[in-house]
């Protein structure tokens, strides 16, 4: 059986499609969620141009510029949430996944992958870039040379 998404997930991912949920809704969790859901219905890659394609409207419909946009936080975040996805049993929706994966409600823990000198960078803002300190498990990155 394959991860599943609730009645509550589809219809949180429509109402964030549809602006509908409120800026101050969209917190870390929030972010973590649309990531299960679109993981749900399709491989890695697709799921990530979802998720940025759907950021990217919701930053154009509150009119705060896509310099808000973070493209390898995103594409990390989605990495880490495919990670659990593939080590855990099928779950049901996104409230099972997370409670069976709380260490990703950790904010934080992307600097345990990177440097923060290069996650809060220009250049990871506009790029993907692969981890600078720990590889992303599950993920087929490599450090940069020493």
């Amino acid at each position: 059986m394959k991860h599943r998404t609730s009645f509550e997930d589809e219809d949180f991912r429509r109402e964030f499609e549809a602006f509908e949920v409120a800026p101050d809704d969209f917190n870390h969790e929030a972010h973590l969620r649309l990531a299960y859901v679109y993981l749900c219905r399709g491989e890695r890659d697709l799921a990530a141009e979802r998720m940025k394609s759907a950021l990217l409207a919701f930053l154009d419909h509150l009119g705060v510029g896509r310099a808000k946009f973070h493209e390898t936080m995103t594409g990390a975040w989605i990495d880490a949430v495919a990670h659990f996805m593939d080590r855990t049993p099928a779950c049901r929706g996104f409230e099972d996944f997370i409670a069976r994966n709380p260490v990703l409600c950790d904010s934080n823990i992307m600097l345990t992958h990177y440097s923060a000198e290069l996650l809060f960078s220009d250049r990871a803002r506009e790029a993907y870039l692969e981890p600078d300190m720990q590889p992303i498990p599950g993920k087929k990155n490599r450090l940069p040379a020493e």
